[in-house]
């Protein structure tokens, strides 16, 4: 009989952090599905301010994975899954994730502006990626101003409110 160690407390409460951030990701994911929309391919993007939670709390690793399994399960139950909404919004997902890893350890950004960035990188890539891939008319970014103008809205108000959940994680965590 082999004796298996049991895993240290810290890791079982980084695991349940992050697994409680992706139901509540994918929860956020379903439920602005169902909210109309401003414009094409925009939304909120209130799940990525979870992502943010998850990158400044647990790190690089975690925000990443959070990303796109927020758009796999989130998309599962919206039943979008792999369909052409489905590939945008992980593109897109990606995009801003592998953005906001960048830009967390490179400058001494806030996440305000990190999520102002990555709200943008975000529009851009669903525009790059229905232009590229499905509609190849370059008209389409006619619509691109006016939603970086918005995105830069959402991206604060994300940045906003992921920053005091930080805060208050950092909080408790003293």
């Amino acid at each position: 009989m082999t004796d298996h160690a049991r895993p240290e407390l810290s890791y079982l409460r980084q695991r349940a952090l992050w697994v409680t951030l992706l139901a509540l990701a994918s929860s956020i994911h379903v439920f602005e599905s169902s909210l109309p929309a401003l414009g094409p391919w925009f939304k909120l993007g209130l799940a990525n301010g979870v992502t943010l939670v998850a990158l400044a709390w647990l790190g690089m690793r975690a925000a990443l994975l959070l990303a796109v399994c927020r758009v796999v399960v989130g998309s599962f139950f919206i039943g979008t899954l792999f369909t052409p909404t489905f590939f945008i919004a992980l593109l897109a997902s990606m995009a801003a994730a592998l953005m906001m890893v960048l830009v967390f350890y490179v400058t001494s950004c806030g996440l305000i502006s990190i999520s102002m960035l990555c709200a943008g990188v975000h529009m851009c890539t669903q525009f790059f990626v229905v232009e590229y891939f499905f509609i190849q008319q370059a008209t389409l970014y006619y619509a691109l101003a006016p939603l970086l103008v918005l995105s830069c809205f959402s991206g604060w108000f994300n940045g906003a409110w992921a920053s005091m959940v930080v805060d208050r994680l950092d909080d408790e965590r003293k």
